[in-house]
């Protein structure tokens, strides 16, 4: 098949979370199971430092931003180490700032304006590189208008589609020629697939954005791109979208309630019938604690001899790294995170101290975000120094070695897409305790006795976000811990046994492309 990924952050060219790892990895996977496939994205200041040549495809990008014509340039290049082409949208005006998205916490006031921009040329690449795409598949709000065009604008005909001239809304400019129905076959074949990685993340603009789109007014309804009398780009990609996907079956679940759908749980109730979770994959390559250099002591997951000599010695370098006691008796708890009040990290600061007097753990944090988790954890170490240790700052080595060194990884989510940490957690052989929502749910399987004997457990879960909960969850953990070594030790080799690699995430999204394109 032919794949054209649409994404606003691939890494390693930018990346501000999780979607620039999707975007990288699952393309890449598709790649070496036999597909042809692409990504574009926008052309940020810096991709040019990642290392691997970037060269103009002597194309211009000419596109109509509400009354006026705003000119780009399409660069390409590759992934580091593959043959996987990637493009870029060249405007620097847009692109060539401080952040992705916005500059020091504040949204930069034209994102919808940039988006509509970079939505638009991914529509016309396909006609400048005159490219074959099966599949165009588009991720998250700022992608939200290419299915919206597509229908629209670019077919010759869909449910959508009720003007005669495919390329009708490009007329109101005279001097933009791009009017030629012979290009309508390219886009007449493509299938498109939105993909929501956090419903929260909406991109909501004022109703009079409408006009930088360059829409008709008509779609501008409650059904498609109106929402509470704004502009609503993930909702946009939600109603044009041929297939819609999530990123863990539980969250699919999830987003249509009250509780987690955002207020946009009608129009995905709506759109059930073409809804599908399919949960993420984690780099293998990168998260192998047999091949590791962040690791002073690296460990092979299916040798026990190996796990159990080297683990702990992992445990030990930690401690160090971080001025702890050196304790291997006493269970360490790992934190790696986004201080954020969805990480439910505000129950563990409830619970820290407790924890400490009641069963003498140790805690290695490490996070940055907001103000007042930061001054609470900081607090917590001040009062227990050979139990608590805080880091505020984001270190990739730094976590691999938290994952490598704890004992058990905490993550009390409220809401979670998908969730990474405690598929690598797993892979390292900790054992994640999480609240059962979204991918966690989907991921880790409670230690209860029955699951301990059916030899399935691989975790520990709890299920409301609350205090009570939680501490239930993690007296039962500590008490394996303590005093069923036997059970712990069984329980890391399940974890450790888990596939969350991108081939089986990719397999799931090439079934899915596969049957979107036999469905006239």
């Amino acid at each position: 098949m032919n794949i054209l990924f649409a994404a606003s952050e691939a890494a390693p060219f930018a990346k501000t979370g999780g979607l620039a790892d999707v975007c990288s990895a699952l393309p890449i996977a598709l790649s070496e199971q036999g597909h042809n496939v692409s990504v574009i994205m926008p052309a940020y200041s810096g991709i040019e430092n990642v290392g691997v040549p970037i060269e103009s495809t002597g194309k211009t990008l000419t596109i109509p931003i509400a009354d006026r014509i705003v000119y780009g340039e399409l660069l390409k290049s590759h992934f580091p180490n593959t043959n996987v082409p990637v493009y870029f949208v060249r405007h620097d005006l847009y692109y060539h700032r401080e952040g992705l998205y916005n500059s020091r916490g504040v949204d930069y006031q034209d994102n919808c304006e940039r988006f509509v921009f970079f939505c638009r040329s991914v529509l016309e690449t396909i006609r400048l590189l005159n490219l074959e795409v099966d599949i165009l598949h588009a991720n998250d709000w700022q992608t939200g208008l290419i299915p919206a065009y597509l229908q629209t604008m670019y077919k010759s005909s869909s449910k959508f589609q009720d003007l005669s001239d495919p390329f009708a809304g490009f007329g109101m400019l005279e001097d933009y020629d791009v009017r030629n129905t012979k290009d309508a076959p390219l886009y007449d074949r493509i299938k498109s697939v939105f993909t929501i990685h956090n419903l929260r993340h909406q991109g909501r603009f004022w109703q009079w954005d409408m006009n930088l789109t360059g829409l008709d007014w008509k779609y501008f309804t409650y059904d498609k791109m109106e929402f509470y009398d704004q502009l609503n780009l993930l909702k946009t990609g939600i109603t044009f979208s041929d297939v819609l996907t999530t990123v863990s079956p539980r969250y699919a679940e999830e987003i249509q309630t009250e509780g987690f759908g955002e207020r946009l749980q009608g129009v995905l109730r709506y759109r059930r019938e073409v809804l599908h979770g399919i949960l993420n994959g984690i780099d293998t390559h990168e998260w192998d604690p047999a091949n590791d250099p962040a690791l002073s002591d690296p460990y092979v997951c299916f040798d026990q001899n190996s796990v159990f000599e080297n683990k702990p010695k992992c445990k030990k370098a930690l401690q160090q790294e971080w001025g702890l006691p050196e304790r291997p008796e006493v269970p360490l708890l790992g934190i790696v995170s986004r201080f954020d009040p969805q990480k439910g990290l505000d129950l563990i600061t409830q619970l820290a101290g407790i924890w400490v007097q009641r069963f003498g753990v140790q805690f290695v944090v490490l996070g940055t975000g907001d103000s007042w988790l930061e001054g609470r954890f900081h607090e917590l170490a001040s009062w227990y120094p050979e139990n608590i240790a805080v880091r505020l700052a984001f270190s990739n080595s730094m976590s691999h070695r938290v994952e490598a060194g704890a004992d058990l990884f905490l993550m009390p989510s409220r809401y979670e897409p998908c969730g990474l940490n405690q598929m690598y957690s797993q892979r390292y052989g900790t054992l994640p305790l999480v609240r059962l929502t979204g991918g966690l749910a989907d991921t880790v399987i409670n230690g209860s006795d029955e699951n301990i004997q059916r030899g399935i457990a691989n975790g520990f879960c709890f299920h409301a976000a609350t205090t009570d909960d939680l501490n239930k969850a993690f007296e039962w953990a500590i008490h394996c811990f303590y005093d069923r070594k036997d059970d712990w030790k069984k329980m890391m080799g399940i974890a450790m046994a888990q596939d969350w690699s991108w081939s089986r995430s990719a397999k799931k999204y090439a079934d899915l492309y596969q049957d979107l394109l036999q469905k006239k």
